[in-house]
């Protein structure tokens, strides 16, 4: 769906009579990138398919929205990609695709194609931006955006397995967990923006140049001025040379505005969005190169790494592991994580075991 904007606008010193006036306009204010966001959580049926609860673009759009956001699901997906058996029918590029979808997404699909026998040949990726759930026993549609993407497909009936992320309001589509810390991290984008816009101003409009003292002619202070807007931009930062003779103390004065580095407060703002979004990932901090500010450090990035895998990646596998019911062959599978001790290991079903080098339990399996 297109972006709506909204134009914000400040109106200040507005006199009745005539007299002085200000008035200007802001930016557009985005309609997505505040709490309106949550309105799209109830989903309707189009006459064909079920629309999504959140756009499905907008949600490939803040993929990126935050390097702390985009490490840690990099985080999940590669260590489910890492432990994943590649077997004939699931490819690890199939593999990688789909857990990608089901964490940013919260929705994860795989298309079954069959062999000349009716089993499964193999299990292809289907992106869940594009795809639709149908009302009734069809099967999914693929909606393209338009841009030399095929328009419009609808599967054969049973045809796409569809993994959801569970959410206490949602059944026909899944939610993606992070989504609580949606609005930090478009904060934590806000902040960068504006830090950026800050510096490539130059001028920052952060002082007025108040003179009391009669300039030599009329001249002198336009050059004056226009120095001062020439210091915008790739002039920005120069020194700026007044003489005056006779000037009295207190003659040319510099009075800030305000002292935006200072006060904005861009590293709090950071700060803060940063940690409700590794608190809404769940992920160690030092799993994801953010660096300690206390002497003591955050511990031992192996113990870090055991406990992050056993408690948040095994349910993933757990859940991703329904697909072997779906296809009806063992199309999915995990080798165990070996744990920072050495000496013990840690299955997809979450269970540390002792450390077992039997190569035959990780053949991967060839089922036809």
């Amino acid at each position: 769906m297109p972006e709506q904007t909204l134009p914000s606008a400040t109106r200040d010193d507005v006199s009745p009579a005539g007299g002085p006036m200000a008035f200007s306009f802001g930016d557009a204010e985005s309609v997505l990138d505040r709490r309106e966001l949550t309105e799209y959580f109830e989903i309707y049926h189009n006459g064909r398919w079920f629309e999504p609860p959140l756009p499905m673009d907008r949600l490939c759009q803040v993929f990126n929205m935050a390097p702390h956001h985009r490490s840690a699901i990099g985080l999940k997906v590669n260590l489910l990609t890492g432990h994943q058996v590649a077997t004939d029918q699931l490819s690890s590029d199939d593999f990688e695709r789909f857990a990608l979808d089901f964490i940013q997404m919260g929705n994860g699909y795989l298309e079954d194609i069959p062999n000349l026998r009716g089993r499964t040949a193999r299990a292809k990726h289907a992106p869940a931006r594009h795809m639709r759930a149908p009302k009734g026993e069809g099967g999914f549609f693929f909606v393209g955006t338009g841009l030399g993407i095929q328009q419009e497909h609808q599967f054969a009936p049973g045809a796409i397995f569809q993994l959801q992320q569970p959410d206490v309001a949602q059944e026909i589509y899944g939610l993606p967990e992070w989504l609580s810390a949606l609005q930090s991290g478009l904060l934590n984008e806000n902040a960068t923006l504006f830090r950026r816009r800050y510096y490539l101003n130059g001028a920052h409009a952060g002082f007025i140049l108040y003179v009391n003292d009669a300039f030599a002619d009329q001249e002198t202070a336009k050059k004056v001025a226009e120095r001062m807007k020439s210091a915008k931009g790739v002039g920005n930062f120069k020194n700026l040379f007044l003489y005056m003779p006779g000037g009295r103390k207190d003659g040319v004065q510099v009075l800030p505005i305000a002292d935006v580095a200072a006060k904005d407060e861009f590293s709090g703002v950071k700060n803060i969005s940063r940690d409700d979004m590794l608190a809404a990932h769940r992920v160690p901090p030092q799993l994801i190169g953010i660096v300690p500010t206390n002497t003591g450090g955050f511990g031992k990035v192996g113990e870090a790494l055991d406990t992050f895998y056993q408690i948040e990646i095994t349910p993933i596998m757990r859940r991703m592991r329904a697909m072997n019911d779906f296809f009806g062959a063992e199309i999915l599978r995990f080798d165990n994580y070996s744990c920072s001790d050495g000496q013990s290991e840690i299955t997809p079903e979450g269970k540390r075991v002792p450390r077992q080098d039997d190569a035959a339990s990780r053949t991967p399996n060839r089922a036809s």
